[in-house]
Formats: structure tokens, sequence, C-alpha cells
């Protein structure tokens, strides 16, 4: 354990120390992973679907602020859509800014959520996002994560329709509307998702706030399992054709990363915890204490190098001044310029004496 705290405070330095060259790479890579994988489920406008307008817009993305990446991402999906329909277009350009509007009401420091939830659906892991949002956000993030899963079920919803789009005339812009709108608002599935979702954000940050032992570790276990029960009822009632094999090691994959989440921000020794009562003029206080797990840097030893002065009147031989008269040429000078040097350790405080004179 001590190798692992060790090894966690030097990621810490390194990032604290490089954030200003760590942090655009970060975004950088996100932004590339964002774009790269809505062009390869939509692709429909093949202009954009190119490997050098990703990478600029990526580059860009890394020196903007984050939330540029949503826009980004926004703007690529919308163009895909406008290349099988305007009328796709302009539906999905409303559900963005009614997204915009929610998530920036109630949740605008959570803005990243709503483009990597889609991502994390499209990879197959959206378990992760409920669990660690519960875990690092509040229950407004809840509304980030169910804005993230309607972007993925209207993307999801768009390329489904996308072959009876295009046998449709292009006068039928009412048909392709409805199309598109019954796909997101019929979906079962989706609605199944929302409800797990919210529901496992907001019982996971109620649980990690209690004040009980090992409270990040049950609240996360908890958020699973209630988080796949709810999955589980839902397929049974609507028939939403869940893969329950999918949901169990997903959920079990987030638990994993819960607990990576859990070592860098939440890693305490409750076997040391301590419980204080105090008073004032007006209240009584029952206070929990449960220290953090540290590991204290390693003492360093500090060495000073003293040169000694021989007296005067001293005729006599040592291997020090011997050795020392060779090093720094003093039998040219004779022998009321040798020198000895000596090194003593600080931390040995007794045997240290600051005295120039050894004879």
């Amino acid at each position: 354990m001590t190798a692992l705290l060790e090894l966690r405070d030097k990621i810490k330095l390194i990032y604290v120390k490089n954030e200003m060259f760590i942090r655009p790479v970060i975004k950088f890579l996100m932004a590339f992973l964002v774009l790269i994988v809505i062009n390869g489920q939509m692709g429909y406008m093949k202009k954009i679907d190119n490997i050098a307008i990703v990478l600029i817009a990526a580059l860009m993305c890394s020196f903007l602020p984050s939330g540029c990446i949503i826009l980004f991402a926004a703007l690529f999906s919308i163009l895909h859509m406008y290349a099988v329909s305007l009328e796709i277009a302009l539906f999905g350009l409303i559900v963005y800014l009614v997204i915009f509007l929610l998530y920036f009401r109630f949740s605008p420091k959570d803005s990243l959520v709503v483009v990597l939830m889609p991502l994390l659906c499209f990879l197959k892991l959206p378990y992760v996002m409920p669990i660690a949002m519960g875990l690092l956000g509040t229950p407004a993030s809840a509304v980030s994560v169910a804005c993230g899963v309607i972007v993925y079920y209207l993307l999801a919803g768009i390329k489904g329709s996308v072959p009876a789009i295009s046998a449709m005339n292009a006068g039928d812009a009412t048909a392709k509307l409805r199309l598109v709108v019954d796909a997101l608002l019929d979906n079962k599935a989706m609605l199944v998702m929302l409800i797990a979702f919210v529901i496992t954000v907001i019982v996971v940050y109620m649980v990690r706030r209690m004040s009980i032992d090992y409270s990040w570790t049950i609240a996360m276990v908890a958020g699973a399992v209630l988080n796949l029960i709810i999955l589980l009822v839902g397929d049974l009632i609507y028939e939403t054709n869940i893969s329950v094999v999918g949901a169990i090691f997903g959920n079990i994959l987030a638990l994993g990363i819960a607990k990576v989440i859990e070592f860098f921000r939440f890693c305490v020794d409750h076997s040391r915890t301590e419980r204080v009562q105090f008073e004032d003029d007006e209240y009584y206080y029952y206070v929990k204490a449960v220290p953090k797990m540290t590991v204290s840097a390693p003492a360093k030893t500090v060495k000073k190098i003293n040169q000694q002065r021989v007296p005067a009147g001293y005729s006599g031989k040592s291997s020090d001044s011997a050795r020392s008269s060779k090093s720094t040429g003093s039998g040219k000078n004779g022998a009321g310029s040798r020198r000895s040097v000596t090194i003593t350790d600080l931390d040995d405080e007794d045997e240290y004496e600051d005295d120039e004179e050894l004879f």
C-alpha cells in the first residue's frame, strides 16, 4: 500500500508541475476521440469525414476552453444530419439547444459529461458515468448524464432511420421529421436507461455523503446493484432487449474505475478514526475525524564539508593531511598551508563540533 501511495503522490506532483502541458494534451485526445467516433458512427458528410479535419479541430480544442469540445461535437453531428436531410438537421439543432439550456441551468460545471456520456455509450461502457458522477458530482449531475443519454439515442435513432429517409422523396419533410421524432420519443430503452442512471447518480451521492465507514465503497456497490436491478426490471416490463451479460460486466468495470477514483480522491484510513466532542456558548459539537492515507517524505541527510586549518607549529604528518596536500598542491607552499578535510553528518548532533583545530 505504501508503494501505491508513493506512486499516487508522484503522479499528482508530476501533474501539478506540468499542468500547463498536460491539460492541452488531454483535451486534444478527448476531442480527437469524440470526433472520430462521431464520424465513424455517422459519416454522411464526406467533407468532414477526414482525418486531417479531425486533427485540426482537435488541435483547436486543445487551446480553447473545454466547452469548445461540445461545440465541435455538436457541429460535426449537425453537419452529418444535414447531409441526410435539412429537416433532420433542424430537429437535431433544436434538441441541442434544449439540452444546452438544461445543463447550463442545472450543472454547467459538468458540461463535458454531455459529450463523454454518448462516447461511452458508443463504446458499450455507459455504466461508468453515473457511478463516477455520483462520487465526484452533485445530484444536479444527473441532468448532464440524462442529457448525454438523450444525445446518444438521438444519434442512434437518426443512424437507424437513414435507410428509410433516403428512400423518401424530397417533399416528404413531415414524414422524415415524424420518423426521427418517433424513434426518439417512443424509445423504451432510452426511458429505462434515463431512469436507471438518474437514480444511480442520486443514490451514490447520498450514500457517499453519509458519516459511515467505507461510505464511498458502499455507495459505488449500491449504485452498481441498483443500476443493474432497474435495467433488468425495465427489460422485463418494456422488452428493451438489454444485454444482461454486458450489463453485469459493465457494472463490474464501473466498480473498478470507481475504486481508482476513490484512491485518488478519497483515500482515508478508517482504522484511525477519531470522534471529538466540544462545545461553545451556543452549541455542542460531535465531530468524526478520519485521517487521510499519506506517505511522509523521506528524511534527507545533509552533509557539510568543513575545511580544517593546521596550526603553524605542527610538523607531524597524517594520512588526511598527506592526501590533502597531494590534491591541493600544498607541497610548494610549506607545511603551514596544509588542509585537512573532514565530512560530518548534521543528523548526528552529538558527534558534530564546530571546532577548526583538531590537534
